[in-house]
């Protein structure tokens, strides 16, 4: 997702540094250029492989989520079924909900991870792309997807025929996760109170006003994520620059 707020200014020892970096570039040989580019080549395939694995990984584990919700409720409607909702049924309710609840988060925490890690994935990728203009400036117009390894460059990245769209992130993995795990917490914390009141009044407030907390709690814990990686990277390359 992408934020408001811009990453760290450029400031003139990285100018001064990067003007060096023009120098020596346009001082390279042919073979020299030729092993660069090489180089950047291998470290560029190495990312995309990190990315595609990360991002393999974490869609397993978001399937694993659902199917175990979807067999947990099932579950609860067959034990429900047989009790007849009375008995030992609440107790089994509030163990398989409290499971399902742990595992959400888990794997939420994963997810929150990988993008952190695909955003890493993305800024090192456009800083590649920026040394590869860096071997041949006429290669600028052949990049559809961002060379400066600031926020602007990310944002073409993820954004390369559109402003900045917030229904990507709305319709993100990470939304899916979090829907989830806001309503498995809102039916725990409801069923919850249930057992210990047997007001359904209560229980449905409660249930409520934990989805929602869960829900606005962790969309902040991902914007913080996202801003902590806006604080401490430092570009190479401005999207001015690039």
């Amino acid at each position: 997702m992408a934020a408001d707020a811009p990453g760290p200014d450029p400031s003139p020892d990285r100018s001064e540094a990067h003007d060096a970096a023009d120098r020596e570039a346009e001082s390279l040989t042919d073979a020299q250029r030729a092993v660069r580019a090489q180089l950047l080549a291998t470290e560029h395939w190495s990312l995309l492989a990190s990315r595609s694995t990360t991002q393999s990984e974490v869609l397993t584990r978001i399937a694993i989520l659902l199917t175990l919700v979807s067999a947990g409720l099932v579950t609860l409607g067959v034990l429900g079924n047989a009790t007849g909702f009375r008995g030992w049924f609440g107790i089994a309710a509030l163990g398989v909900l409290f499971l399902l609840v742990l595992l959400g988060f888990v794997t939420q925490l994963r997810v929150l991870n990988a993008a952190t890690d695909d955003l890493a994935y993305v800024l090192a990728m456009n800083r590649l792309r920026g040394a590869y203009l860096d071997l041949d400036p006429g290669l600028e117009r052949y990049f559809l997807t961002g060379t400066a390894d600031d926020f602007d460059g990310v944002a073409r990245t993820y954004y390369p025929f559109a402003d900045r769209d917030r229904t990507q992130v709305m319709g993100s993995s990470m939304m899916i996760v979090v829907i989830v795990d806001t309503a498995l917490s809102g039916l725990f914390a409801g069923a919850l109170v249930s057992s210990i009141t047997t007001s359904v009044g209560w229980s449905v407030g409660v249930g409520v006003a934990v989805a929602v907390l869960v829900f606005g709690g962790s969309i902040a814990q991902g914007y913080r994520s996202y801003r902590h990686v806006q604080r401490v990277h430092v570009p190479l390359r401005g999207s001015r620059a690039g």
